[in-house]
């Protein structure tokens, strides 16, 4: 099982997980930050850690939101790997809880 980054961090992008992984599964695109599902161990550090609260275990995934689980495997083999932690975007405060922002992820 591996853990999904899902729709609530897109445009919050908040990268307080990436610095408790241990095994550098996060990769980081314009707007949103994707789990590689090969690298993941499963650890559980970085879903307490999102205050977006938009890491899941894969089983927990909320209804509708199951296309992440492929969109994160996709983009992690995409994207350049993220280790440190960096200030989110000035707004994302104000997308946190915003429903439905799959319109809105910048590849």
């Amino acid at each position: 099982m591996t853990y999904v980054v899902t729709d609530n961090c897109i445009k919050c992008k908040y990268t307080d997980c990436v610095e408790v992984c241990p095994v550098d599964c996060f990769h980081e695109g314009p707007n949103f930050l994707a789990i590689d599902p090969e690298e993941c161990i499963d650890c559980t550090l970085c879903e307490p850690e999102c205050p977006a609260e938009a890491i899941f275990a894969e089983d927990d995934v909320p209804a509708g939101m199951e296309n992440f689980i492929d969109l994160n495997a996709e983009l992690s083999r995409e994207w350049p790997v993220i280790v440190e932690i960096k200030d989110p975007p000035p707004d994302a405060k104000e997308w946190d809880g915003v429903p439905d922002k799959l319109q809105y992820l910048e590849r």
